[in-house]
């Protein structure tokens, strides 16, 4: 079955970074867009970045634009988000997600808090 794992997330100062990472297993993972989303308290979930398959193209949300990355290692079954200069509003839980067959699965997400 469709697993995704994911980690990294913890307390960082605003103007610091974080790394994220999801592990992926129960599929064929160079397959597939990967993406990454955000909840934060009282909001709806939205989408942060997406991968396609081969990694040559990306897409950000415009909050995040310039300060996220996101990226893939095929070999692995992992996908990244570099997090660089972190604002207390990219405050939320994190979560990586693939969709398959038409449905989208989920992990359980990793915390990510931005405060001084």
């Amino acid at each position: 079955q469709v697993q995704l794992v994911e980690s990294g997330g913890g307390l960082v100062q605003p103007g610091g970074s974080l790394a994220l990472s999801c592990a992926a297993s129960g599929f064929v993972f160079s397959v597939y867009t990967l993406n990454w989303h955000r909840q934060a308290p009282g909001k709806e979930r939205e989408l942060v970045a997406s991968i396609d398959r081969f990694g040559g193209s990306k897409n950000y949300a415009e909050s995040v634009k310039g300060r996220f990355t996101i990226s893939r290692d095929n070999a692995k079954a992992r996908v990244y988000l570099q997090m660089n200069s972190l604002k207390p509003e990219d405050t939320a839980v994190y979560y990586c997600s693939v969709v398959q067959l038409g449905r989208r699965y989920w992990g359980q997400g990793t915390q990510v808090t931005v405060s001084s």
